[in-house]
């Protein structure tokens, strides 16, 4: 299928965009390591081009020790061996861009590594010139300034005995947060951004960045009364180009703060990544983690309320995957009877509204959650919660289920290539192990095959770029208390859009609003019509005005 470039020197390409999330680490490996590599990445641009993607948004390449899998930054300006050279990253930026495919980094601006430069010097003295690059406070080592913990578990602050102080980290001690406060600190990284833009990346995801405004004196950390002042500043500095794009994760964002991120003077950010939609299976008075089934009547008023709220006001990110996030097919579909249906139904569901989509390595082909060993997780996060559940008393069976239900490496095993050994992603070990449905799931097979997931999302991509509608069109959602069917329609001057997703094992009735009888379909989940929807059928019929 001929692939549409899009116009990448004007403000706003990106809201015709589709981007592909990669996780460097289980791409592709090159050289035996069981590490992916950026030389892995470069090997398979030609599948990310019949994919039809624009822009690959990359987890970091930077230097670092992989306390958290690159988000602890230990030089902003050179490549972590693991993934290979600075040569090898300007060869991709030049291969991507000869395919119109864009490279967006993954930069870590709200903390550092405890190995980066600044912070090993700023724990030389309190005199030091980077000491004040980072969040201190006096203590004898007894007692931390406040009760405030870090994400990972355990306190916020960490003692250094030489100084006689207690340094903040909203993540691993490994990571002390940054602080913004100072000018000179915000000057190095806004040289560290420019040092990327010269190279031809032209564009950034930006971690945690609602973080930075953060006051741990006061206790808080998102939303600062700062942050918005220190985004302006970064853009101004940093983002002055017409056609970058720029995203910022802003976990605690709102509709009403998103408008300030993403408002269409680009004062800040092109968009925003918020989360208000992916924590709806988590029902009040549960524990994070627990497994809980998805109350649709929830989701459309969320999405409703982003729909309408940033139209015309700003701009959003559309998202059901990403690396911190398990497998959206195993968690809001069925991965087993049902898997390419509902697969292909919530990409319906999140390719027709409005905002910038972006696919995670493997979503394109079903991936779904992988269940391991305890001993076989990498991830930091999924080791300190067994180790804070069981303290507590909750049964090891249980705690399991809930790592197999939403641990993050259920997102992170390597991508599933063929039905050889590993899946092709590696001839070594991999550093985490493939999803043993690799030999029934993976890009080969559905390549092969015209009806597969791969295929859907190929002509879900394209659509985007060829029906106007679906990129700024109006939202209207249809039957909000439906519990068993999601229905929107879109429209704009010429035409009108209806997609209807059925987010159950079980035929639903649904009825067709009035002027959709003789609509075009431009796409659908099943071969046929059927006079009601079937287990987790899906379509989109668009109709003129």
């Amino acid at each position: 299928m001929e692939q549409i470039l899009l116009d990448k020197t004007r403000w706003g390409w990106w809201q015709s965009a589709v981007f592909y999330q990669i996780y460097p680490k289980s791409f592709q490996d090159t050289t035996g390591s069981g590490t992916g590599d950026l030389r892995g990445i470069i090997s398979r641009l030609d599948y990310l081009q019949e994919l039809g993607i624009d822009g690959i948004w990359m987890s970091p390449v930077c230097a670092s020790p992989q306390v958290d899998n690159g988000y602890d930054i230990s030089d902003y300006c050179a490549i972590d061996p693991i993934f290979g050279t600075m040569e090898d990253m300007d060869t991709l930026i030049a291969e991507a861009k000869k395919r119109g495919i864009s490279i967006i980094l993954d930069l870590v601006l709200n903390h550092c590594s405890s190995q980066h430069p600044w912070f090993l010097e700023a724990k030389k003295s309190r005199d030091n010139p980077y000491h004040d690059y980072f969040l201190w406070k006096d203590g004898d080592g007894s007692t931390p300034p406040n009760e405030m913990k870090a994400c990972f578990g355990g306190p916020a602050w960490t003692y250094v005995p030489e100084l006689g102080q207690y340094y903040f980290h909203q993540f691993a001690p490994e990571q002390p947060d940054l602080n913004w406060e100072n000018p000179d600190m915000r000057a190095e990284l806004y040289k560290s951004i420019r040092f990327w833009v010269d190279k031809g990346v032209e564009g950034f995801r930006l971690d945690v960045i609602d973080q930075i405004g953060k006051d741990p004196d006061l206790q808080v950390t998102g939303n600062g009364p700062k942050l918005h002042e220190f985004l302006r500043e970064l853009s101004a500095n940093a983002f002055p180009e017409v056609g970058l794009v720029t995203v910022g994760e802003a976990w605690g964002a709102d509709v009403e703060r998103a408008k300030l991120y993403s408002a269409p003077d680009c004062s800040e950010l092109s968009m925003v990544f918020q989360f208000e939609h992916i924590g709806l299976d988590q029902q009040p008075g549960k524990e994070k983690w627990d497994l809980t089934k998805l109350y649709l009547p929830d989701l459309k008023r969320c999405m409703a309320r982003w729909q309408n709220g940033l139209h015309g006001k700003g701009w959003n990110s559309l998202f059901l995957n990403n690396h911190d996030l398990p497998r959206i097919v195993s968690r809001w579909g069925n991965d087993k009877v049902y898997r390419v249906e509902s697969a292909k139904m919530l990409a319906t569901m999140l390719h027709g509204l409005e905002g910038t989509p972006y696919i995670f390595q493997g979503e394109e082909l079903g991936m779904t959650n992988v269940r391991l060993k305890l001993e076989e997780y990498v991830d930091l996060e999924i080791h300190n919660l067994y180790a804070e559940r069981t303290a507590k008393g909750y049964a090891q069976e249980d705690v399991m289920e809930s790592i197999y239900a939403r641990g993050r490496d259920n997102a992170r095993t390597p991508m599933q290539w063929d039905d050889s050994p590993n899946a092709g992603f590696t001839t070594g070990t991999p550093w985490l192990p493939v999803n043993p449905n690799y030999r029934q799931i993976n890009a080969k097979a559905e390549l092969a095959d015209p009806d597969s997931v791969f295929h859907y999302y190929q002509k879900l991509i394209r659509l985007r770029k060829t029906t106007p509608v679906i990129s700024h069109g109006d939202f209207t959602l249809l039957a909000p208390e439906d519990e068993q069917v999601f229905a929107y329609i879109r429209e704009d001057e010429t035409s009108r859009l209806l997609v209807v997703c059925n987010f159950t094992d079980e035929e639903q009735k649904f009825d067709c609003p009035a002027g959709f009888e003789n609509a075009q379909c431009l796409i659908s989940n099943y071969p046929d019509a059927a006079p009601v929807l079937r287990p987790y059928e899906a379509y989109m019929l668009l109709a003129g005005k």
